[in-house]
């Protein structure tokens, strides 16, 4: 997994995954926090029944490579040939590891939660969840049924009129498909929050799956998808083929008007389109954002952000010249595929099927248990991480985390102060940024409110509709209001961790505070090399090339002088060459443009963390361990933590839109440019892990 959603914008959180949903009342008063163990009645955990987190070992380390060759294989390879790829699984490592250890607790809360009649609140919606989506017999009797009125609203679709009615309606739902409508921070703002309305629309991960002759196999499989899909929704099989090949079509085109992974990822700008409603509505003459607004219960607003407008502009054209015929059969598609995983088994399997065997080489389905606990992270996470906390998260690892994230603080400054390349007004600039990082680590210092949210053991489908239309008029409930910077963009139970620049927070949910990680026990290398290097890079993500267009109130100014802002590229133009020269197995391209501000962070935050341990150290005596000096042990645990084997078709996803190298590539990235990593394992020129010095890339 990426292990860090460090999207400038994090909304919504689809984006910032891809990169990362009547006004209410004041928000009510905070909901205290209460991490310790709970009264014997309350909620337990049976430790001995979780998986154990995968530590670094000495016995895995392969004395057959050469650590100045390649870290990664050094560290990591006799792990991956002992712990092969589960069937029910595309990727498999350390973070995969604590993902189903945190999925086993959350098993644990969710049974409990759901055995209790009594229950209310988070604990009421948790249990509902739990109980409608284990229920397979009942899912399996209601098939279809859950979604037949939404299906009979797309059968209405008979004029252009009633389709954008369709379009309003099922936005306010939170089931909008065309385009993404939330609130965040306004870019030059961002006390206040701002509404965006973002491109979406699309079945596959970009939209060079429309063109590329290289995934011309994907597109074919998408297509005959489609046709099943539509099929198992009551279409012949002809006509579910005709339909599939029109919904193609229909998508192609609207990826011709889309941006690409790549662009978004590197001109964070893009999402940035202030401009009125009645300005909007001339854009796009067949699709009224001011009867949008209206729509949703929301005040029509002075501005918002109409981001990638070709886009918006392609979609009213769409409204007005593609057939009728052709939108139901793309609406109704969309709305079985996002609806399968919660109907019965014929649709599971061949959501299965494509969005994970055929996209990501998945051979198994998750158990049924796992993949409803997804669900209810996706919509209920912060409900369930308020029992996670309660008996997951000791409170010492919040406080260790705290003082590891000072340490880290210190580094980078004297990092900044003595960086040679940068002239004083811009370090003047870098270090008012640098005094308002805001660290929030473990949960949330007040917890969301979900008054209003009303579950029950009827449907599990309608259960999850009504957290979809829940979170929806929740967040669109923030347009034109104050910030609340006590929110979390993620759960406490998410192995992971980002950056926000618009509130320039860095943020650390409790389940990454695990080994390999973070280990209360552990001495400084294995801290330093694991969390540390996680904060260090959530911190530079505040200096990468994009966060470093946003200052210290999280608002997008520019604070750099030309000559500095030109140095800058330039040393990131040699990172991009650098990752351009990795090549997989496979011989495919790393994509050394689209990962660049992960390569950044990963570069500056491993070089953070490394002052930082020798600041904690001091001049105490190195007591080697398992014959490895403290220097050693930072970069092997550093390597441990992108323990990550992919599946090829998985692979192929990522090389294509994830912003994030590949793990393998991570691993040995950052270590190459630092001369500490050299000197601790007396690696010389010539040697892979060493690059040249006019190669040699320094940033932060």
């Amino acid at each position: 997994m990426s292990r860090s959603k460090s999207s400038p914008l994090l909304l919504p959180l689809a984006i910032a995954a891809a990169l990362s949903a009547c006004a209410k009342p004041e928000t009510p008063a905070p909901v205290a926090n209460a991490p310790a163990a709970r009264p014997a009645t309350g909620l337990q955990l049976d430790e001995s029944k979780l998986p154990q987190p995968v530590r670094l070992a000495a016995a895995d380390l392969d004395a057959g490579k050469n650590v100045c060759d390649n870290l990664g294989e050094y560290v990591n390879s006799r792990w991956f040939t002992a712990n092969p790829i589960p069937a029910d699984r595309s990727s498999w490592g350390v973070s995969a590891a604590l993902s189903e250890r945190a999925l086993a607790v959350q098993r644990q809360l969710a049974e409990q939660a759901a055995s209790d009649a009594k229950a209310g609140g988070v604990e009421k919606i948790v249990g509902d969840l739990w109980a409608t989506g284990m229920d397979e017999a009942k899912i399996n009797a209601q098939g279809i049924e859950p979604l037949r009125p939404e299906l009979a609203q797309i059968d209405a679709v008979q004029s252009p009129e009633r389709l954008v009615v369709y379009l309003r309606e099922s936005a306010a739902k939170g089931r909008g498909v065309l385009f993404y409508f939330d609130a965040d921070a306004d870019f030059k703002n961002s006390s206040v929050n701002l509404a965006y309305a973002i491109q979406n629309g699309l079945g596959l991960p970009d939209r060079g799956y429309y063109f590329d002759a290289d995934k011309r196999d994907k597109l074919a499989a998408y297509q005959q998808h489609i046709g099943k899909v539509l099929e198992l929704a009551g279409a012949s099989a002809a006509d579910a083929a005709a339909q599939a090949k029109a919904v193609i079509e229909f998508e192609t085109r609207l990826a011709r008007a889309s941006l690409s992974n790549e662009q978004l990822s590197r001109d964070v700008a893009l999402y940035y389109n202030p401009i009125s409603p009645a300005a909007a509505d001339e854009l796009t003459p067949n699709f009224s954002w001011t009867a949008f607004f209206q729509s949703q219960g929301v005040a029509v607003p002075q501005k918002f952000s109409l981001a990638m407008p070709e886009f918006h502009k392609q979609v009213s054209r769409m409204i007005a010249d593609t057939p009728l015929a052709t939108w139901r059969a793309y609406l109704r598609y969309h709305a079985v595929d996002n609806a399968s995983p919660y109907l019965s088994q014929a649709f599971v399997d061949e959501n299965f099927q494509f969005h994970f065997k055929t996209m990501l080489g998945q051979k198994e389905a998750k158990a049924r248990w796992k993949r409803v606990l997804g669900r209810i992270g996706d919509h209920a996470g912060e409900a369930m991480g308020q029992l996670y906390v309660k008996v997951a998260f000791p409170p010492e690892a919040k406080a260790q985390t705290r003082a590891l994230v000072e340490q880290l603080r210190i580094a980078l400054k004297a990092r900044i102060e003595n960086l040679s390349w940068m002239s004083a007004p811009t370090k003047q600039k870098a270090l008012e940024k640098w005094a308002s990082f805001m660290p929030k680590i473990g949960y949330p210092d007040k917890w969301r409110d979900w008054n209003g949210l009303t579950t029950g053991r009827d449907s599990y489908y309608a259960n999850v509709r009504a957290a979809d239309e829940f979170n929806h008029r929740w967040n669109l409930s923030k347009i034109g209001k104050p910030v609340d910077r006590t929110e979390w963009q993620m759960s406490p139970q998410e192995v992971n961790a980002y950056y926000n620049s618009l509130q320039n927070e860095i943020v650390f949910p409790a389940a990454i505070l695990q080994p390999p990680f973070f280990d209360p026990k552990a001495d400084a290398p294995l801290n330093y090399g694991g969390i540390g290097a996680v904060i260090g890079h959530e911190m530079i993500h505040g200096y990468d090339d994009q966060g470093s267009r946003f200052d210290q109130a999280g608002n997008m100014v520019n604070w750099w002088t030309p000559a500095d802002a030109k140095g800058f590229a330039a040393r990131g133009q040699k990172l991009i060459e650098q990752f351009d020269g990795y090549r997989t197995a496979s011989g495919a391209h790393v994509n050394g443009k689209l990962s660049l501000g992960e390569n950044i962070a990963d570069l500056g935050g491993l070089s953070t963390a490394y002052d930082a341990m020798h600041l904690a150290v001091g001049d105490t005596p190195d007591p080697k361990i398992d014959g490895f000096s403290r220097d050693q042990r930072f970069f092997l645990n550093f390597a441990a933590s992108w323990r990550d084997n992919y599946t090829p078709d998985l692979l192929k996803v990522l090389l294509a839109s994830d912003p994030h190298a590949p793990s393998d590539f991570r691993a040995i990235g950052a270590p190459s440019n630092l001369p500490a990593f050299a000197a601790a394992f007396s690696c010389k020129p010539g040697q892979a892990m060493v690059r040249a010095a006019d190669k040699q890339v320094v940033i932060w």
